[in-house]
């Protein structure tokens, strides 16, 4: 049975790079490269996969931020000296057969949502993401795998449920309700996750809340109404791309050990 393995790769390089607490130089980035290398052939071993991709940002602006300026004006930019030392890393995964996708103007999850999405519904087998992005975990819905490289641990629909509060097909929606400080998604004000799990359990879905919810006489049901308009603009802004054009075949994906 044919496995795909999707990659987010800054993920797995930004956290090897930010555990160490030593200021950020060469020598800092040469190190958490070398180790961010080991960990992407830890991946590969231990899940033995028939195909392959690693996704980075490409940088700059993405169609989110054409949305919605503000998107991640708060997020700390990437280190200099990290995104400099990408390109040669990056090269490296590929010589050692991992294939490397950045695309402008979209985001690496959204590379690896398309990717995860066309593997699923042309029934190819099963797919599993190498992440710890939230965002990410909506996949566990239609049929993928999370897997935490650096807990090693599956995360699946009970774990969704569980660090949640709701099931992975709902977790836009909570994530357009509570918004999302690290990417700067607004949400509604004072509404914070167990709000917005208990609301979304309650009537189904974000569109059910607030056909109900709105009506509701109450601060709360005061704020969704006076907040509408920025709570859908955050459920887009959480919304994951899955028509994105690759520019890839799984021929080109197919991995082969070395």
């Amino acid at each position: 049975m044919a496995k795909l393995l999707a990659i987010d790769g800054l993920n797995i390089v930004r956290r090897v790079y930010e555990a160490s607490p030593e200021p950020d130089s060469d020598l800092k980035a040469g190190i958490a490269l070398r180790h961010a290398f080991s960990s992407f052939r830890i991946l590969l071993e231990t899940h033995a996969p028939t195909h392959v991709l690693a996704a980075f940002d490409y940088g700059g602006q993405t169609w989110r931020h054409a949305l919605y300026p503000r998107y991640r004006e708060h997020r700390a930019p990437m280190p200099s000296v990290l995104r400099e030392a990408l390109p040669e890393f990056q090269e490296r995964l590929r010589t050692a057969g991992v294939p490397v996708a950045m695309l402008p103007e979209v985001e690496a999850d959204d590379v690896v949502a398309t990717c995860v999405m066309r593997w699923l519904n042309e029934n190819r087998g099963e797919a599993i993401v190498a992440t710890t992005d939230k965002d990410l975990h909506v996949l566990i819905a239609q049929g993928a795998l999370v897997w935490d490289h650096f807990k090693n641990e599956w995360h699946d629909d009970a774990w969704v449920r569980n660090k949640f509060g709701v099931a992975p097909e709902l977790l836009h929606d909570l994530l357009a309700l509570m918004g999302d400080a690290t990417d700067g998604v607004p949400g509604v004000s004072k509404i914070g996750m167990k709000t917005a799990a208990r609301l979304l359990n309650a009537y189904g879905s974000l569109d059910a809340v607030m056909a109900g919810a709105g009506i509701l006489k109450t601060p709360l049901g005061e704020r969704l109404r006076a907040e509408r308009d920025i709570l859908y603009l955050s459920r887009q802004l959480v919304q994951l791309k899955t028509d994105v054009r690759l520019g890839v075949t799984w021929k080109m994906l197919a991995y082969e050990s070395h």
